[in-house]
């Protein structure tokens, strides 16, 4: 089973995002803040992070630069998933080291696409 680390500090989205994501027949594990992500990225080894750019403690932004700073996670591939839709935000997050972007409010059925092709990525390794 797929492995998904879930960051994000908004309960209503980790709620609908963790339950969907259940449903499509993934294991997911949930971070509330930037700097507990960083250390579930080492602890659980998922397959995949769910990345919220805004967070409380340690940012998307720096929590990801730490995970691929990382030996040991820098391979795990990260989705941003932020509310950042500005012209630039996109290229913010993959100067930080993400693999792929996307908007909130998710659009799911977009959301799954982009995991399914770097859970693809990862496994042709």
């Amino acid at each position: 089973m797929v492995k998904i680390l879930l960051v994000e500090d908004n309960e209503m989205n980790r709620d609908m995002l963790s339950r969907r994501l259940i449903r499509k027949k993934f294991e997911v594990v949930i971070a509330v803040d930037g700097a507990e992500g960083v250390e579930m990225s080492i602890s659980e080894a998922p397959d995949l992070i769910l990345m919220d750019m805004s967070l409380p403690v340690l940012d998307g932004w720096e929590a990801t630069r730490k995970i691929k700073a990382n030996p040991q996670t820098q391979n795990i591939p990260v989705i941003a998933i932020t509310a950042h839709a500005m012209t630039g935000d996109r290229e913010k997050c993959l100067q930080a080291g993400c693999d792929d972007y996307d908007t909130k409010p998710v659009e799911f059925p977009r959301l799954l696409d982009k995991i399914k092709n770097l859970i693809g990525k990862e496994s042709t390794k």
